[in-house]
């Protein structure tokens, strides 16, 4: 691929290495160096295309939405009109990274992303993304969930030791409010944060806050229990440090799909909380037994756990990076009627938003 499409994006603006959206830059890095690529395309199952479209950032640090899809576009016109392989399935044998808020919808609000829908030349590709939410028009069929990415180095400097007692009841850092973009707090996280706040801000068992510590990493290996709620979207990174650092993970998010499920058993490690529930929390926690949070806390305290929702540089057995591999793997062989017939054309090459359809 010509370097526009990703190197040139991460030499702009090399902010896109370090946050939650990543993943897209370090599985093209670990795909080059791996024993799986071939550099013979008749014996390939999957073409992958690395475009880098989380790496267009506002000044303050966050993906712009709004190019992604039309960075996209001109990816997908550009190989399709260099070799063979993408006319001959519409890209049913290729996959995309879509890290963004809600995948390949390219938008962080939800009513906004709806409205948009899947870009229009990806619905025949698998796509590799964080977002993951049952019946969701964000999220098609054979989609591959993955965790968001978190330092693995950052992480692993902040490990304090396995038998520091855990004397925190309900652990949480981040907004419950998003005040530019939703200051009364109905519409962001669908009032989840919001309730979270207002019910057990006074309560003694429930360190919160919207500042972020210096000792955050540290606070979560004292915590028994660490709140996953969604935000913009129902995932976040807390569900990755949760499981790192052996807290079990609190998820608040209705319908939500979750990564790995066939590498981590969620059901076993997690409470999972109806948003409804919220006002709830406090004694839904509380009568979780003692053999079952001992339970989940050993279970967490697995390193192949740990291992498979992070992405190693270089690359671990069982990490993130091979449960991807195993989820494309499973795919295999392709479904009837991924090749096409000579001629034979299913995709709307004008079909999307005016302002996807412009150049880039």
């Amino acid at each position: 691929m010509p370097r526009k499409y990703n190197h040139y994006l991460l030499e702009k603006d090399n902010r896109c290495l370090y946050h939650m959206f990543a993943a897209e830059i370090f599985m093209h890095q670990f795909l080059l160096a791996s024993a799986v690529r071939t550099m013979n395309p008749e014996e390939a199952d999957w073409f992958y295309t690395p475009v880098y479209v989380t790496c267009d950032l506002t000044q303050q640090g966050f993906p712009l939405p709004f190019r992604a899809p039309r960075i996209m576009r001109s990816a997908i016109q550009y190989i399709a009109a260099t070799w063979p392989y993408w006319n001959r399935t519409e890209g049913a044998d290729h996959f995309f990274l879509a890290p963004h808020d809600f995948g390949a919808c390219f938008h962080y609000q939800e009513e906004r992303a709806i409205e948009r829908g899947i870009l229009p030349l990806l619905r025949r590709a698998t796509l590799v993304q964080t977002f993951g939410q049952r019946n969701h028009v964000c999220m098609q069929e054979g989609s591959i969930t993955i965790p968001p990415y978190a330092n693995p180095q950052k992480m692993q400097a902040h490990l304090i030791s396995p038998g520091t007692p855990r004397s925190i009841f309900a652990y949480f850092r981040g907004l419950f409010y998003d005040m530019g973009n939703d200051p009364e707090g109905g519409y962001y996280a669908r009032g989840a944060r919001a309730s979270v706040w207002e019910n057990f801000k006074d309560n003694p068992l429930f360190d919160m806050s919207s500042e972020h510590p210096s000792t955050y990493y540290e606070d979560m290996q004292r915590a028994i229990f660490c709140l996953c709620p969604l935000g913009w979207a129902p995932w976040s990174p807390r569900l990755v440090e949760a499981v790192v650092f052996g807290c079990i993970p609190v998820i608040i998010a209705d319908d939500i799909v979750l990564p790995f499920a066939d590498a981590i058993p969620w059901e076993q490690i997690s409470v999972f909380v109806a948003e409804a529930d919220v006002p709830r929390l406090d004694s839904i926690l509380a009568s979780v037994a003692p053999e079952d949070v001992l339970r989940k806390q050993r279970l967490l305290a697995s390193p192949a756990m740990k291992q498979a929702v992070l992405f190693h540089q270089p690359a671990r057995p069982g990490d993130a990076f091979d449960q991807v591999l195993n989820g494309l793997a499973r795919k295999l062989p392709h479904r009837e009627g991924a090749f096409l017939k000579p001629g034979q054309k299913v995709l709307d090459w004008n079909a999307g938003l005016d302002s996807d359809l412009k150049p880039w």
